[in-house]
């Protein structure tokens, strides 16, 4: 796992790509081409935030980041991770390895809540993963997206970072 850069770029278009055209776990319907991926990469580390990769033999497999859950100031200590897996790996432990990098990350930052948005009530793997991590379901958005001719449910997720809401932020 490492930092992502921009030569990593076209393997995490390709992964993207594969969710919002086989998956529900993304409500894009149309994949964003290279030249969206690389907007998106720069605006997330832009900010400063962690991006990260997977990697197998010299290959990327897995990708994640966070970025702010919402962007209005009083919102400034909530990130909502995004964490994307190749097809071929899924099942491996790339997306634990992912999020608990970036739960650390987080954490070092004094941010104080994660916020998980998965698409599909019925997406387990992301639940399940998100939940041994210490993540709780705090809503389902009741079939909000209709993609690929089906509604789709939204389910939330949120974890505390370090104190959370205990503490003001740089008290801690």
């Amino acid at each position: 796992m490492r930092p992502a850069s921009l030569a990593d770029l076209p393997d995490i278009q390709r992964i993207y790509a594969h969710h919002v055209v086989c998956g529900l776990g993304t409500f894009e319907e149309v994949a964003p081409d290279l030249t969206e991926m690389t907007r998106r990469f720069n605006d997330v580390t832009g900010q400063g935030f962690p991006y990260l990769v997977a990697e197998r033999q010299g290959r990327v497999v897995g990708y994640a980041y966070i970025s702010l859950y919402r962007t209005r100031s009083a919102y400034r200590y909530a990130v909502e991770d995004s964490i994307y897996v190749a097809p071929e790996a899924i099942g491996q432990g790339i997306g634990r390895a992912l999020l608990t990098a970036l739960i650390g990350l987080s954490e070092a930052h004094d941010y104080r809540q994660m916020v998980a948005v998965i698409g599909d009530s019925g997406n387990a793997a992301s639940i399940e993963l998100h939940r041994s991590l210490g993540f709780r379901m705090v809503a389902v958005l009741e079939q909000i997206a209709y993609k690929r001719q089906t509604w789709v449910d939204a389910v939330i997720m949120q974890r505390r970072l370090g104190p959370g809401g205990t503490v003001p932020p740089g008290a801690a």
